[in-house]
């Protein structure tokens, strides 16, 4: 099973896309060695270095007829790869 989620598009992320850095969400329970090992077999790319983070889940709530409803979102994990010069991934290949 991949330990990948889904690739994190935004403009944050899309700008470290120049430097040959891409982001993804990973599973809570990945490390390095497997997102490297996942990263290089999916898109056939040298990974060089390898950052992690893991976020904690905002704090959301809305109120309602029935009262305060509160929540948390979902807390992830995002991997910072960054890729040999020249190697390039290409999120948008299969629209």
């Amino acid at each position: 099973m991949s330990t990948l989620r889904k690739p994190i598009v935004t403009e944050k992320a899309t700008a470290l896309n120049e430097k040959g850095q891409y982001a993804f969400e990973v599973e809570r329970n990945a490390n390095k060695v497997q997102i490297k090992k996942d990263i290089e077999q999916l898109y056939g790319v040298t990974v060089t270095g390898i950052s992690t983070i893991r976020t904690q889940g905002k704090l959301k709530s809305k109120f309602t007829k029935g009262g305060a409803v509160s929540g948390r979102r979902a807390s992830i994990k995002k991997a910072i790869v960054t890729v040999k010069e020249g190697d390039v991934i290409d999120f948008y290949s299969g629209i």
